[in-house]
């Protein structure tokens, strides 16, 4: 079954093959509603990157009858062929999976459970009262739809209130207490969903009903954050609030409580967990466009309806057809992330991420130390060769290319979580042995004289080397114990390689499909 399966793509590939082809390569991902395809033609030695097929239904056809027979779902498969009609199959589960873009080659996934941990998780708790006030909240909840009216010219429908029973299940199910001014709300309206129109009380949002928002918070896991793979999520870098330290930095937090959706997977919600300087019930925007961190709105529910109301007195807003519009006033602060050329003569304070890309000559680090809550800094295509200003600054992730190979200045450093090296000389990475919360490291761009340092790292998750830097580890039996992920920086790499490679790593692969067989059609 599984060969009859395969047959289709090949067919598929030959036919979509360009004059004078000499070999094809299809990696691809399927399974579970999608697929994914990567790979090309070569001529001799020449490789054309497009033009190869996606044959979707095929390659789920696939996925199914490796589902039924191995259990695997979804897949990760090579499939290789030449114009005489032979072909060859390699497949196994998606803990081995090929990665694409610049960081090219395979991943392994050695424990499927591990999440990195967020920041924000351990930020010291925030002790001051809350800042709403249900009463006040109430009364201006009432004024701001009765001067919602006067512009509409008609009162708003809107839903019965939530019984308090119903709110009390509620929180039961939420595992937290709403605040108590959001909750004075719920006892006028159980949102703005009629079952027929939004009516967007709080703009650009629908006013979530109890139901929606008990269902929304178990469906996002109790607000943590979402997973995307550890060759995205090494290193992720969660940003800071403004104002700082309000709200914990984290991409998703039990403690968020979405009450108002933008139906693009973005929310407002209120926030019983916050940070040092935030308070209980404070408004935060979350979701989708917020993986690097959430938003800080107001204090309460309570100011949020204040604002709303002095913004319908400054006629800051736009009636159209039945909806209203509320305008905020245009703004422009000081940038929290620059993105291309080099690092500017005067960097902002508020500065917490800069990617530096193409520069001629070395790039000096040096303005960057005005930048006290900086946590990402990515040289792409440039080059340093001083590392002292990181030192002092709270750099989690850093991506550079080094002249001199000198870590010193990182050493003991108590921010960095993941560094990308590459190096232009040798560069040994004893100084690494200190630093106590590196969890993600890629050396396959660095000269490493001393890689079976890399043993004695406390709590290294991740790590991506070349295939002979892989050797020279698991020759000297040096593979850091506490890995969770690894990648084999080989472009070239097939299916085969990263099999014998995770086997070396622990993983078991002794169960991988390979398949070979031949058109009997190809050539006429």
């Amino acid at each position: 079954m599984v060969e009859q399966a395969v047959r289709p793509i090949v067919e598929a590939i030959v036919a979509k093959a360009p004059n004078g082809w000499t070999h094809a390569v299809l990696h691809g991902r399927a399974g579970r509603g999608g697929t994914g395809v990567t790979g090309g033609y070569s001529r001799h030695e020449e490789k054309w990157n497009t033009g190869l097929p996606n044959p979707y239904e095929e390659l789920m056809a696939l996925a199914e009858r490796l589902r039924e027979s191995r259990g695997w779902e979804p897949v990760s498969l090579e499939i290789q062929c030449r114009p005489s009609g032979e072909y060859r199959l390699v497949a196994f589960n998606d803990a081995i999976s090929r990665v694409i873009g610049m960081s090219s080659g395979f991943q392994v996934v050695l424990d499927p459970d591990y999440r990195l941990p967020q920041p924000g998780r351990h930020q010291e708790p925030g002790t001051g009262a809350p800042a709403g006030d249900p009463e006040l909240a109430v009364a201006r909840f009432r004024a701001y739809l009765e001067r919602r009216a006067a512009i509409l010219g008609h009162s708003e429908e809107l839903p019965p209130p939530a019984p308090a029973a119903a709110i009390e299940e509620a929180e039961r199910r939420l595992g937290r207490r709403l605040p108590p001014d959001l909750r004075a709300l719920y006892l006028i309206a159980d949102g703005d969903d009629t079952g027929h129109q939004y009516r967007y009380l709080f703009p650009g949002n629908v006013w979530l009903s109890l139901k929606s928002m008990v269902a929304e918070h178990t469906k996002w896991g109790a607000g943590e954050r979402p997973w995307y793979g550890w060759d995205l999520e090494w290193e992720a870098v969660v940003f800071d609030t403004t104002p700082t330290e309000t709200v914990r930095r984290c991409g998703g937090h039990p403690g968020w409580l979405r009450f108002g959706s933008s139906v693009d997977g973005n929310y407002l919600a209120v926030d019983t967990a916050p940070a040092l300087n935030g308070r209980p019930g404070q408004i935060i925007r979350t979701g989708r466009d917020y993986d690097e961190g959430p938003a800080y709105v107001a204090d309460s529910i309570t100011s949020l309806l204040g604002h709303y109301l002095e913004l319908l007195d400054q006629g800051a807003y736009e009636k159209d057809g039945d909806h209203i519009h509320l305008l905020e006033p245009d703004h422009d602060p000081a940038p929290q992330q620059i993105i291309g050329g080099d690092v500017p003569d005067e960097v902002p304070p508020t500065l917490q991420a800069i990617h530096v890309n193409n520069v001629t000559g070395l790039v000096d680090l040096a303005p960057l130390t005005a930048a006290p809550n900086l946590r990402r800094l990515h040289l792409n295509r440039s080059t340093a060769a001083d590392l002292s200003p990181v030192r002092e600054l709270p750099v989690e992730s850093l991506r550079v290319t080094l002249t001199t190979g000198d870590l010193t200045p990182l050493e003991a450093h108590p921010h960095l979580t993941s560094l990308d090296l590459t190096t232009t000389g040798p560069a040994g990475i004893t100084p690494l042995r200190t630093v106590p919360h590196l969890r993600g490291l890629d050396l396959s761009g660095a000269d490493v004289p001393d890689l079976p340092v890399l043993a004695d790292l406390p709590d290294l998750r991740y790590l991506s080397l070349t295939a002979r830097q892989w050797a020279t580890l698991l020759n000297e039996a040096k593979v850091p114990p506490t890995l969770t992920a690894a990648h084999l920086a080989e472009a070239n790499a097939t299916l085969d390689d990263a099999l014998a490679w995770a086997a070396r790593l622990g993983l078991g692969t002794d169960n991988a499909l390979r398949l070979s067989g031949t058109l009997k059609t190809v050539d006429g």
